[in-house]
């Protein structure tokens, strides 16, 4: 695994990929259980004054990610810009709880922030640490390592929540955030010099100026627009199920954080052994009809969980449920990446993963924006918010039917611009 274009070796490479075990459990941590559980059943919050914190974090992510980016690359440094975004996190994580409920939300929105941008600088050193044929196993390496965060994390929170409470699980993360992220700022060995962080704005003009041009190419490659639109909404489905199940379990159901977390955990495990599962799918039939599969898989969950309060079904069927969704959620991730490597040339593959992570972004945005108004300011509930997302599943089946995603013949040497 080591890059023969750096000095790079295999220490670097898991480095770079504990980064994620480090990453995820914050997400896991703090996104999806403690912080949203803290706000609505200990602060009396609501999922409203939750989910427009997540709202504004990602909104701001995506309104600065083109600057971002940018500077990175003409620093022509990554580790910097990733070390100053992770301690930012870090810090701001440690103070939720202090001071009450509108303090610590403001202090997660800065904190998710820092998190969701480290992400645009950790992604970039990808190439880094790989080379051009072994880059896809070193990417998949970083995926399985990242699911051993979601595995810690979730056993911190089972073993001392109860002890410590939500507010000593933020600083809990926070702690086990830094010191899994600290390889990676030490052992990832950047061999570009860095370069005069002058011409900002000339940076970012050129980096809007890219990602205007990227988003007119999609109407050149068949079936791409058409997949970007898709999988708005079903990641919307997904990221917004992540953020709002801990507080949907133990409020609709009637369960405790400790038994929601030990519901987690085996959604993880099944995400687990079906990445397995889904990595041959694919390679058997294909990324479409995988995916398929996967959407077919996601109605089943989001309408059983739907049905447990309005049919008053066994809280067996929440178990089962957590099952599926974990299958699910390795189905996504492992069929959605090769669908768009279909649909696009090997040549422009780097600049099309910028426009599927902003197609996430703005589902992070939207899929919670309509929870909130669903469940809340239309008074209908949670129950039939759940419903909402199994209807942009179905959307998002019906949109990507037109997509072929038979594999293209592709003149390597065209530029295509």
């Amino acid at each position: 695994m080591t890059n023969s274009k750096s000095s790079n070796g295999r220490k670097a490479v898991v480095s770079w990929a504990i980064y994620d075990l480090a990453n995820t459990i914050f997400s896991l941590n703090i996104v999806s259980i403690h912080f949203g559980l803290w706000v609505v059943n200990e602060m009396g919050g609501n999922d409203s004054i939750y989910g427009y914190a997540n709202i504004a974090s990602m909104l701001l992510v995506l309104i600065t990610a083109p600057m971002l980016g940018a500077m990175s690359d003409q620093s022509g440094r990554r580790i910097p810009f990733l070390a100053t975004t992770t301690c930012c996190c870090v810090f701001l994580t440690v103070f939720l709880g202090v001071g009450g409920l509108l303090p610590s939300l403001v202090i997660f929105i800065g904190a998710n922030y820092m998190f969701q941008s480290g992400l645009i600088f950790y992604d970039a050193l990808l190439p880094t640490v790989s080379t051009e044929r072994n880059r896809g196993k070193i990417g998949s390496f970083g995926v399985g390592v990242g699911y051993l965060g979601s595995l810690l994390g979730a056993t911190s929170g089972i073993l001392l929540l109860d002890s410590i409470g939500h507010i000593g699980m933020f600083k809990v993360s926070a702690l086990l955030f830094l010191v899994f992220s600290i390889p990676c700022f030490v052992f990832v060995n950047e061999n570009g010099s860095s370069k005069y962080l002058g011409s900002r704005l000339k940076a970012l003009r050129g980096s809007v100026n890219q990602l205007i041009k990227t988003l007119g190419r999609t109407r050149i490659y068949p079936g791409l627009s058409r997949f970007l639109f898709g999988r708005i909404f079903y990641a919307d489905a997904v990221n917004t199920l992540m953020i709002f199940m801990g507080i949907y379990v133990t409020n609709e159901l009637g369960l405790t954080d400790s038994e929601f977390q030990l519901i987690l955990m085996v959604a993880i495990i099944s995400s687990i052994i079906g990445a397995f599962f889904w990595g041959i799918v694919v390679d058997s039939i294909g990324p479409k009809r995988s995916l398929n599969l996967v959407l077919y898989l996601w109605i089943i969950v989001l309408g059983g969980v739907a049905a447990i309060p309005l049919l008053n079904l066994p809280i067996i069927v929440m178990w089962i449920s957590a099952s599926l969704a974990g299958i699910a959620i390795g189905g996504t991730w492992c069929a959605d990446r090769p669908y768009l490597l279909r649909l696009v040339p090997p040549q422009h593959v780097g600049e099309f993963f910028g426009v599927y992570s902003m197609v996430g972004r703005f589902a992070s945005i939207i899929g919670p924006l309509v929870w909130v108004v669903v469940a809340d300011t239309l008074g209908f509930g949670r129950p039939i918010a759940v419903l909402t997302l199994v209807i942009f599943i179905m959307i998002s089946y019906v949109i990507l039917q037109g997509v072929d995603d038979q594999p293209r013949i592709w003149d390597l040497n065209a530029s295509n611009t």
